[in-house]
């Protein structure tokens, strides 16, 4: 027969397993919020694998109060431009690289991604779902930088149909007319980003408004984001800050161009006043 002292350590430990399961099921992580970071976090933050262009998220609670990180992940400039201490210790960290302020972030979705954080925490260090980008730390090949190249400037696609990078951006080996202006010159990022694993994260899923809706089901494969990580690795190692501007060189080309295209057509069309004038000077009666 069970006794009365049995009973009561077996309700006891009934009701702590009752507790724990449901402390579980409430951390239990969202799928939204999980979408969400790949989307709009990983590309900067690690969760346990290290600083990239932002720093490593492992036990972000711990250092700052719930309340106050809400606030910084749905507005982080304004909270700088205020000069909170530590939104200014957080800048200077991340060279001067601001986080990018995204449209529409609720406070509840804030939310979801900081319990989502915590849970990711609660792993050994490493194990993390988003520990970062796992790129090979082989030693990059001549072959790697012409591959890279070739992808940067299109005549290589990308296997999953993103656009050529030299649409928006350019870089200082760039010919002729140069690249695109929409994005930023990439000659320094390598440098700027601190290397392969800072840059293959960002290659990954690029965060900024302009480019995450084109690259979000099109981002690039590994061994692209190695290639073009070698191609800009070594025109950072070139020695150039940035590109030539090309802006006159690109006024003048299209002055001259029409210019060329007027002569042209004036010269293939030379005789077109004749089929009028011809006929009104002989009914007149004058000869030229």
């Amino acid at each position: 027969m069970i006794s009365k002292q049995t009973l009561k350590k077996l309700a006891i430990l009934s009701a702590t397993f009752t507790f724990v399961a449901s402390a579980s099921a409430q951390r239990t992580v969202s799928d939204e919020a999980v979408s969400y970071y790949k989307a709009n976090c990983i590309s900067c933050h690690t969760v346990g694998g290290g600083s990239l262009v932002g720093p490593d998220l492992r036990d972000v609670s711990k250092r700052k109060d719930r309340a106050w990180l809400i606030r910084f992940i749905r507005n982080p400039k304004r909270m700088i431009d205020a000069g909170d201490p530590y939104a200014l210790k957080l800048l200077k960290e991340s060279k001067g690289q601001i986080m990018t302020t995204i449209p529409g972030l609720s406070a509840a979705m804030a939310g979801k991604i900081l319990d989502m954080i915590e849970v990711e925490s609660e792993l050994p260090k490493g194990k993390s779902r988003f520990a970062g980008l796992s790129i090979p730390d082989r030693p990059l090949t001549p072959e790697d930088i012409t591959a890279g190249r070739d992808l940067f400037l299109g005549r290589t696609a990308f296997t999953r149909g993103g656009p050529a990078c030299v649409a928006c951006h350019t870089a200082s080996d760039l010919t002729g007319l140069g690249g695109g202006t929409l994005g930023p010159d990439l000659t320094a990022a390598f440098a700027r980003l601190e290397g392969r694993k800072a840059l293959g994260a960002w290659l990954s899923a690029p965060p900024s408004l302009v480019m995450q809706p084109v690259f979000k089901d099109h981002g690039l494969e590994g061994e692209e984001i190695l290639q073009v990580v070698a191609y800009l690795k070594n025109v950072a190692e070139s020695g150039d800050a940035k590109a030539e501007d090309m802006t006159l060189a690109f006024l003048l080309c299209g002055v001259g161009g029409a210019a060329v295209f007027l002569v042209i057509c004036d010269f293939a069309w030379r005789r077109r006043y004749r089929s009028v004038r011809r006929p009104l000077v002989n009914k007149s009666g004058t000869h030229v």
